[in-house]
C-alpha cells in the first residue's frame, strides 16, 4: 500500500513538474488573491516611484489587494526590468518601466539580460511627464543665455541627468551648440535635482516632478521644454522651437509590464483596474501636480507603440553614436 501511495504521489509530483510555469497561473477569477509587487527601478522619491505609488494605491484599492512598491534602482533600469522579466508569470510581479528600459537599452549594450519584447507582457501605458533643461538660482537666466554662455567659451558648462532620456537629450543639445558640455550621470530625479540645488552642475534636463517645489520657491528655474506641447503646471516656459533650437519632441513614457507568458485574463484584468485608476480625477490631479501627465492605452496599443519608438530612436541613437558596453 506504501508502495502504490509513494509511486502515485512521485507520479503526480513529475506531472506538475512538466507543467510549464504560466500554465500553473491562477485562473482569472482567483487574480488576485494576495498582494501584488509592483517593481520600480529608480530610487524613492523620483517620478517614476510617485507615479507607481499613486496608481498602484488605486488600482490596489480596486483589485482589492494592497500593491507593494519595491525600489530595484540601477544599470540603467536594468536590475529592475531583469527581475521581473525572470519572475513567474502569474500577475503578481509587475514592472513600471520607463522608455529607456523597453526602448533605449536595446541599443545602447551588447548583452542586455531581458529582451524588452521577449521577456515582457505589455499591460497598458500609464503616463508621461515633459522634459525641462532647468538650472539653479546662480544659473543663467533664460535658455538664450544658457545657448549664448556656451558659445562665447564663457566657463565650463555641466549637465546631469538621471535617465538614458535625458542623457541622450543632452548629447543632441551638445551637437546643437557646438561646445564640450561635461555630462554628469546621476541615480534618478532625486539625486539629478540634488545635484543641481548644490550647484554641481550648470543645467539638468529631467522630468520636472522632483523639480516643482523648487520652481515654486525659485531655488531652481525651468529654461525651456523638449516637448512640442505646452506643460499646464508651466505655461510659460517655452519649446526648444521657440527658442531657435532644433531638437526632436522628446518627453519621457511610463508604462506597466509582466513577465511574459502572464494570462491573457489576468493581463486584462490589470490594464481594466489600470485604466479606471488613471480615469479617476483625483489620481489625474495628483499626477498633474507631479508634472505627470495620464495615459492610457491598451496592452495592444502599448504593443504596437513600443515598436514605433524603437523604429523612431533606434537610427538617433545610432547617430549620436552612444553606446555602453
Amino acid at each position: 500500500m506504501r508502495t502504490f501511495q509513494f509511486a502515485t504521489a512521485l507520479a503526480v509530483s513529475l506531472v506538475c513538474t512538466a507543467i510549464p510555469v504560466h500554465a500553473q497561473a491562477p485562473a482569472s477569477h482567483d487574480y488576485p488573491s494576495r498582494p501584488i509587487r509592483m517593481i520600480v527601478p529608480f530610487p524613492a522619491g523620483g517620478p517614476t516611484d510617485l507615479l507607481a505609488r499613486v496608481v498602484g494605491q488605486r488600482m490596489g484599492e480596486l483589485m482589492r489587494q494592497p500593491i507593494v512598491v519595491d525600489n530595484k534602482p540601477g544599470a540603467n533600469t536594468i536590475i529592475g526590468a531583469d527581475a521581473v522579466a525572470k519572475a513567474a508569470p502569474d500577475g503578481y510581479t509587475l514592472l513600471m518601466a520607463i522608455d529607456n528600459t523597453l526602448v533605449m537599452n536595446q541599443y545602447l549594450y551588447a548583452k542586455l539580460p531581458y529582451d524588452p519584447v521577449q521577456d515582457l507582457e505589455p499591460i497598458g501605458k500609464v503616463a508621461t511627464t515633459p522634459l525641462v533643461v532647468m538650472t539653479h538660482q546662480a544659473g543663467p537666466q533664460s535658455m538664450q543665455a544658457l545657448v549664448a554662455q556656451a558659445r562665447a567659451g564663457a566657463g565650463a558648462l555641466s549637465y546631469g541627468f538621471g535617465t538614458f532620456t535625458s542623457q541622450l537629450s543632452g548629447e543632441l543639445l551638445k551637437r546643437t551648440l557646438g561646445k564640450e558640455v561635461v555630462s554628469v550621470p546621476y541615480k534618478g530625479s532625486a539625486g539629478t535635482t540634488q545635484s543641481l540645488l548644490t550647484k554641481d552642475v550648470t543645467f539638468t534636463i529631467d522630468g520636472i516632478t522632483t523639480a516643482m517645489p523648487h520652481f515654486e520657491k525659485g531655488t531652481l528655474r525651468p529654461l525651456a521644454r523638449l516637448s512640442a506641447k505646452p506643460i499646464p503646471t508651466l505655461p510659460n516656459v517655452p519649446s526648444m522651437s521657440d527658442v531657435g533650437i532644433k531638437l526632436p519632441d522628446i518627453d519621457v513614457w511610463m508604462a506597466l509590464l509582466a513577465p511574459k507568458g502572464t494570462p491573457a485574463a489576468v493581463v486584462n484584468e490589470l490594464n481594466r483596474a489600470l485604466t479606471q485608476a488613471l480615469a479617476s480625477k483625483d489620481v489625474q490631479e495628483k499626477l498633474l501636480g507631479a508634472g505627470l501627465l495620464a495615459d492610457a492605452s491598451s496592452p495592444q496599443a502599448l504593443r504596437s507603440f513600443i515598436a514605433s519608438e524603437a523604429a523612431r530612436w533606434r537610427p538617433v541613437i545610432s547617430e549620436a553614436g552612444i553606446r555602453i558596453d
